[in-house]
């Protein structure tokens, strides 16, 4: 496990009784799907850990995130909305939709990346930045690796110049096991939403209930056959409809709003 500790606020640790979640579908929830419908996700486990190093009542929570929101769109419309929450802690987990897009350049991202973590540097105390994943498992995403792993490392030099703790996905071998993610093979199942709202809690300093790269327990081989039958319907429920919403300049977020605008307490 990567050590991050020298990143983190130590003095702002036990002061987080605040927390706003900034980025897009991964902070949404998307893949871990709640009762009423509703996406829960890692950020919101997150606050759940969170609060329970508070007394009850005394911390609040805000998700801002909306799925397929560019990192442009994220800067204009939830990064002003944050600041003027001012809480303790923002994560900030942004451009992973940008790097998707056919010749998207992830040194031009991560400079507009940087532009808006100083911004909300100037407003909140602390902010938690994400790495991209390691994808050289991830069927969709494994031929991007490269351009993802450019990314990371430019988040991570951001990282670094702006005082900011890492929430290093790249380092989480748990999430490359197929079962950490969903059946669209884009986005985390609940399992590996929790993994990741664990991480995260570790490298703020919390002690957690499990570790996030605990092994996952055996499991049976599939057959050729299987492996097949499971790609086809993976291409026709979810891939077929994601190309066709990218040639039709949809969006998965079109006409979706916040979830949680406002720092409310769980």
């Amino acid at each position: 496990m990567a050590d991050d500790s020298k990143n983190i606020n130590r003095g702002a640790l036990g002061a987080i009784g605040s927390y706003a979640a900034v980025g897009d579908s991964f902070t949404e929830g998307v893949g871990d799907p709640g009762r009423d419908g509703a996406y829960i996700g890692w950020a919101d486990r997150l606050a759940v850990l969170l609060s329970d190093q508070r007394e009850e009542g005394d911390f609040r929570y805000a998700n801002l995130a909306v799925r397929g929101r560019l990192l442009d769109q994220i800067v204009e419309e939830q990064v002003p909305r944050a600041k003027e929450l001012a809480p303790s802690l923002v994560t900030f987990c942004a451009g992973g939709n940008d790097i998707l897009r056919p010749g998207s350049d992830p040194d031009a991202v991560a400079e507009r990346y940087e532009r808006a973590v100083a911004d909300l540097r100037t407003s909140v105390g602390t902010v938690l930045l994400c790495t991209g994943f390691d994808t050289r498992g991830v069927p969709v995403l494994k031929h991007l690796r490269g351009k993802i792993a450019t990314y990371t490392a430019h988040v991570r030099a951001i990282a670094d110049r702006h005082d900011c703790p890492v929430l290093d996905l790249w380092s989480l071998k748990s999430v490359q096991d197929r079962r950490a993610w969903s059946d669209d093979r884009l986005h985390l199942s609940a399992d590996g939403h929790t993994r990741v709202a664990l991480r995260a809690a570790q490298v703020l300093g919390l002690n957690v209930p499990a570790d996030p790269d605990q092994p996952w327990p055996p499991e049976a081989e599939r057959s050729a056959a299987e492996a097949r039958r499971d790609n086809i319907h993976w291409a026709r429920e979810h891939l077929v409809p994601w190309i066709g919403r990218r040639l039709r300049g949809e969006s998965s977020g079109d006409h979706v709003e916040p979830k949680r605008p406002d720092l409310l307490p769980l």
